[in-house]
């Protein structure tokens, strides 16, 4: 059978074969560029531009375009790129992963594409781990990019609205990924598009690719907020709602819905002291006074919820079980704690929320550096739709990666890794010294002070101090311990006279769970062609033997005895069987993200189609009578179908009616006579008539076409965000116990997914509802006046 891998190899061989013959095409146009003025160079900007609008593609001139940005960085930052970091351009230029050794250049690389792409005008980010390393780009990459002529902008945390504008309107925007997310979700909770500060989203490239992509993609971006207006607002509409009597309001049993008749809205005007109880200003209130009036008259207790040590606790429908820490949402359980006069409970409520997963496959072109991406391909691959291409190092690797050794005991094996670290540290040879946990790095500190051997530990979260340290991890006779190799992006370069002694030496305490971070730790040795020397040191109690370790190994120590501190086994065979149990932990993290994603993406489609037509809504600077009015009709639809199509011998006229006056019209400007004998088609255009008439008034009303906007913007913007943050809480509840089912033999992601559609076709029925009822009814000339 032909071997997968090797196909792999060779088509990746081939890639690299492409890239370098682009590559010297780039380095043809050395000596040409090398005698332009620096005008003349400055010059090829904006030439490039202009053969960019005269139909030219970003392809057509990346020769030229990678050859000017290569003779600038000489010029301007005395760094000229090697001939491999002009083959990771292209490769990052093309939407993929460059796979850079540590040393390698990555940041230098990065700025040939990013020229590139700048000269398109549309927006372009560049996105690092931290806002240190993002200030330090900017301002050191920045001075190349300026010179060029073009514009660089800093995205950071402490920006105002203002400020990040400013930032993202630039032609390169440096960011953080997180940044770059929440900016993205508050965009789309804004109500004036003056008020967003993105551009289109277009291109991204991403500095630490597999940090950024992999692992922090398990956690999702979440924007919360308190929810409604406190606990009051639910203790008043309760006590408004028990001094009712029932010609004041309307059950619908079958669809367990209730709203106020003619009379119950007069009395709610009258007591909360409104003109106009369906006005703009009160759609807080009507959601509380709706949420009291299903919580009093539809929910009961001890059927549909039960109240225990002044706990309003939810009863399973199904089993009849009592729900632990399950809540009704939408301010449903507010509503029945203040009936039942327990204490209310506020809660945060989820207004926003996104996958890194999700938000960067919203972009045109997706690309990524890193030092360690290869073990890792088939995500890329699967999720984002990038390959990974290793480029070659511009110098052969010189590191001596030694065997694992393996000890019976964690005693035994920090002591065999104190008495290395003094034998290195006799000769001068500066030394990295990886661990897995905090706690790891503080223990060893503490043996190390012991032989008085001077270290430093670097487990902050001050990234410029990281740096720092970092940096000088490679002077002669440093001892650098650090968790998990914090203070990515900064190279350790080596002082004088440590080639001599071997290079950095890198000794790893024990093997992470990914590989990624072992060769994240061991790449910091040996860069640009420099000795060096990596070795892991293992024992039967590391938490990874615990857990994945293979029966092959303690099979073959069991002939060891425990007692001897001293036994130890160096081979590759052992290096293998870690390296295969890590392989099981990737393919079980691959899979977690994996499900994150799944269930994601039922909230992206739904997510798209919300933040499309709020754009819509937000863009429009006509009028929005193309929106409201198709609501309208769709409500009146909906109404006048679930009152025709039952089985009952003749319509119920009289819902009908009552649903006009609630919703559409005032109590005189119909009755049930108007629609006697119509059928169904018939009441619905008759309707449709009285919604157009209601809307023609409102505009006769308004003598600024910008004013009848700016109301439709308002009615709609309100419906549409209460009811998705509330949606975006119950699909979250549902994502939560959807994972029971599984052991009825249903499969959770199907159910979430039938479900969830079900849920968001109500929810839009809900918008419709709600935001026609504000519109009708409320009074314009007031509504303005206030």
């Amino acid at each position: 059978m032909p071997n997968p891998l090797r196909r792999w190899v060779e088509s990746d061989s081939r890639e690299l074969k492409r890239l370098g013959q682009k590559a010297d095409q780039i380095d043809a146009l050395k000596d040409e560029m090398e005698n332009l003025t620096d005008e003349e160079l400055q010059a090829k900007t904006p030439e490039l531009k202009e053969r960019l609008k005269n139909g030219e593609t970003l392809d057509d001139i990346l020769v030229e375009a990678f050859a000017v940005a290569r003779e600038g960085a000489k010029r301007v930052l005395g760094l000229f790129p090697f001939r491999v970091q002009l083959m990771g351009g292209i490769v990052l230029h093309g939407g993929n992963i460059a796979e850079m050794k540590t040393g390698e250049g990555k940041t230098l690389t990065a700025t040939l594409p990013v020229y590139l792409n700048a000269l398109a005008g549309k927006a372009l980010l560049l996105i690092t781990v931290n806002e240190y390393l993002a200030e330090r780009d900017s301002t050191e990459m920045g001075e190349l990019y300026n010179w060029l002529g073009l514009t660089v902008g800093l995205n950071i945390t402490e920006k105002s609205p203002d400020e990040k504008r400013e930032a993202y309107a630039a032609d390169i925007t440096y960011s953080t990924n997180s940044e770059i997310g929440f900016d993205y979700l508050r965009d789309n909770m804004v109500v004036y598009k003056e008020d967003m500060v993105q551009r289109p989203l277009n291109f991204a490239l991403v500095d630490e690719v597999d940090s950024v992509l992999i692992d922090e993609a398990r956690t999702p971006l979440i924007i919360s907020g308190q929810s409604e207006a406190g606990t009051h607002m639910y203790e008043q509409a309760d006590q408004f709602v028990k001094t009712l009597s029932q010609n004041d309001y309307k059950i619908d049993w079958e669809s367990k819905s209730i709203t106020l008749t003619e009379d119950g809205i007069r009395r709610a005007e009258k007591y909360f002291h409104q003109k106009n109880l369906y006005d703009v200003e009160n759609a807080s209130l009507n959601h509380h006074l709706d949420q009291a009036l299903r919580a009093n008259y539809i929910m009961q207790s001890d059927k549909d919820y039960v109240v225990q040590e002044g706990e309003v606790l939810i009863v399973d429908q199904f089993t009849g079980r009592v729900m632990e820490g399950r809540r009704f949402s939408d301010g449903l359980h507010q509503a029945i704690e203040a009936k039942e006069h327990v204490e209310i409970q506020e809660e945060n409520k989820t207004m926003a929320n996104i996958t890194y997963q999700n938000l960067f496959r919203m972009y045109h072109k997706l690309a990524g550096m890193t030092g360690t991406a290869k073990t890792e391909q088939e995500e890329f691959r699967e999720i984002y739709n990038m390959e990974v291409i290793t480029i070659p190092t511009n110098r052969p690797i010189q590191r001596d990666d030694r065997p694992d050794v393996l000890y019976p005991t964690l005693e035994s094996k920090f002591a065999a890794v104190v008495k290395e670290i003094k034998e290195l540290h006799s000769k001068g040879q500066p030394m990295l010294i990886g661990t897995v946990a905090v706690e790891t790095s503080e223990y060893l500190s503490r043996l190390l002070d012991r032989e008085n051997i001077p270290h430093v530990v670097l487990n902050a979260k001050n990234h410029a101090r990281e740096a720092e340290i970092v940096m000088n991890a490679g002077q002669r006779g440093a001892v650098t311990i650090a968790t998990n190799m914090a203070g990515r992006g900064t190279d350790i370069k080596l002082g004088p006279g440590v080639k001599e002694v071997g290079g950095l030496a890198v000794i790893g305490t024990e093997r992470h769970e990914s590989r990624r971070i072992d060769n994240q730790l061991r790449g910091r040795a040996g860069r640009q062609g420099d000795p060096g020397m990596s070795q892991f040191y293992l024992s039967l109690e590391d938490d990874l033997m615990i857990r994945f370790g293979s029966e092959r190994i303690k099979n073959l120590l069991s002939r060891m005895r425990v007692d001897d501190e001293d036994a130890v086994i160096r081979s590759r065979m052992i290096t293998r069987q870690v390296e295969s149990a890590q392989k099981r932990v990737e393919g079980n993290n691959y899979d977690s993200r994996k499900n994150v994603l799944q269930y994601d993406d039922v909230m992206r489609a739904q997510r798209e189609v919300m933040y499309a037509e709020r754009q819509r809504v937000i863009m429009e600077d006509k009028d929005l009578k193309n929106v409201i009015m198709p609501m309208a009709y769709r409500t009146i639809d909906r109404v006048v179908d679930a009152q025709t199509q039952t089985s009952k011998k003749k319509f119920d006229l009289e819902t009908i009616v009552e649903f006009a006056r609630n919703v559409l019209v005032r109590e005189d400007d119909i009755i049930k006579s108007d629609l006697a004998g119509m059928n169904a088609d018939q009441i619905k255009k008759y309707l449709y008539g009285l919604a157009d008439k209601v809307y023609k008034e409102k505009e006769e009303q308004l003598y600024e076409p910008e004013q009848i906007l700016e109301f439709e913007k308002v009615v709609i913007l309100r419906v549409v965000d209460q009811h998705w943050t509330d949606h975006i809480d119950t699909m979250d509840q549902l994502r939560q116990s959807v994972g029971l089912r599984g052991y009825g033999q249903l499969n959770p992601l199907v159910e979430y997914q039938q479900e969830g559609y079900r849920m968001f076709n109500e929810m839009i029925s809900d918008i419709e509802y709600e935001a026609t009822r504000l519109f009708m009814k409320s009074e314009i000339r007031q509504n303005l006046e206030r």
